[in-house]
């Protein structure tokens, strides 16, 4: 840890948190942009849809499904009128809509059912029949897991 005599402030460790101030503001300008756009969208396509930039006159949105990209496009006049009217938007001529797929997916985690009594008597006659030792040993392993 530092002593209180090493923390002092420089130009250096002034100009890193001048520059910091203007990342944050240039954060929360984006932000602030982003709800007014994510506002104008139906609510159906809102969710998963996201303000990327607006440069130029023009405006780029990210969706999560291919689905929801082409019903922007579809209803792009209805959106670029609505969007129009926002001072932030005035400029606007185009809509460009990308795909972005999320990065990661609430999987459900699989249920292991247990093999019941009858699987696993019918797994050991198949054991009994099969002449490959290989093959018998592994149905007999599978018919071992029999829920109790």
């Amino acid at each position: 840890m530092k002593k209180k005599s090493d923390l002092q402030l420089t130009s250096a460790s002034f100009s890193r948190a001048s520059s910091l101030h203007a990342l944050m503001a240039k954060a929360a300008a984006h932000a602030e942009a982003e709800q007014q756009v994510i506002a104008i969208l139906p609510e159906s396509l809102a969710k998963g849809s996201r303000f990327v930039s607006c440069q130029e006159g023009e405006l780029v949105i990210a969706t999560d499904t291919a689905a929801k990209a082409s019903q922007i496009r579809f209803r792009q006049q209805e959106i670029m009128e609505a969007i129009r009217e926002n001072e932030l938007f005035k400029f606007v001529w185009k809509l460009k809509v990308k795909v972005q797929p999320t990065r990661f997916t609430d999987r459900p985690t699989g249920k292991i059912t247990p093999l019941s009594n009858e699987n696993a008597r019918l797994l050991k006659e198949e054991a009994e029949h099969t002449k490959d030792k290989q093959l018998r040993e592994v149905l007999e392993k599978l018919a071992s897991h029999v829920r109790d």
